[in-house]
């Protein structure tokens, strides 16, 4: 089986639950560990992860998941972590504390006769952002978050923020993510519409393009979809592990199925 899991925001100061999230997180990796070949964590396990110059203490605090997952990659499952708007701050750190590949960009992988295009979802829109299919309320929206990721991805910005105290740091930047996960709560953001929704958009001209794949599989959006596409290619976006807690799993066949973790899970063909 291969497995896929998103968007958990370990450390969100708005989510709250601390120990008890990560412990129902760590069940799940467990679970999934029981037959697994490999896991894709598609991003935004952290809600905000930075690796400075000088040792942050704080990180601590996810030791257990980190034992755990060093267990899971030492028993000979793969697991890749994809890094997303919250935890792409990530300098090798996180690969050397537990052992997983990091993929910085998106990728296409086969597996099981299946093509399929793996990216945590944050900046990715149809190449025509100026196109007509967009409101200016989202055209808008889009620039602005571009805008903000050229910044996140700037290499001397980067430099200087390492240079901070972690402490300091930290308040920043849980506190800035704080304020995201609020705004969440506060006005949550269903399904757009097929024609609409960002990632899906994405997923078309795609395959319009000629790059067709099975399934394109993102985080990021903290909804569960699986819909299909008219040449056959089907978008899964696979909700998150702090309040739906869902995730995909590929069987040996090529068959994928979305899931609830809960401790009598019920299973739902996708």
């Amino acid at each position: 089986m291969i497995y896929f899991l998103s968007d958990a925001h370990l450390g969100s100061k708005a989510i709250g639950r601390g120990w008890a999230q990560q412990k129902k997180l760590i069940n799940m990796l467990e679970m999934m560990a029981e037959d697994a070949v490999s896991i894709y964590m598609m991003g935004d396990m952290f809600d905000f992860w930075f690796e400075y110059y000088s040792r942050d203490k704080s990180k601590k605090e996810f030791s257990p998941l980190f034992r755990t997952i060093r267990r899971i990659v030492k028993s000979g499952i793969h697991v890749h972590y994809f890094t997303g708007n919250h935890d792409m701050w990530t300098f090798g750190g996180l690969a050397a504390l537990t052992g997983m590949e990091v993929h910085f960009e998106p990728c296409t992988i086969k597996r099981y006769g299946k093509t399929l295009y793996l990216a945590h979802g944050d900046g990715l829109t149809p190449f025509d952002v100026e196109s007509s299919i967009y409101s200016s309320e989202a055209r808008k929206r889009i620039k602005h978050f571009q805008t903000l990721r050229k910044i996140f991805h700037n290499e001397f910005l980067q430099f200087c923020f390492r240079c901070l105290p972690p402490k300091l740091g930290n308040k920043i930047g849980y506190g800035w993510a704080a304020k995201s996960r609020r705004k969440e709560f506060e006005n949550p953001c269903p399904f757009k519409g097929e024609k609409d929704e960002e990632l899906v958009l994405f997923a078309k001209e795609e395959e319009k393009l000629g790059n067709h794949r099975d399934f394109y599989i993102f985080g990021h959006r903290h909804i569960e979809l699986d819909l299909q596409l008219e040449k056959g290619a089907r978008v899964i976006i696979l909700g998150d592990c702090f309040r739906q807690w869902t995730y995909a799993k590929l069987d040996h066949h090529g068959n994928l199925t979305m899931h609830n973790f809960e401790p009598a899970e019920t299973h739902r063909d996708a």
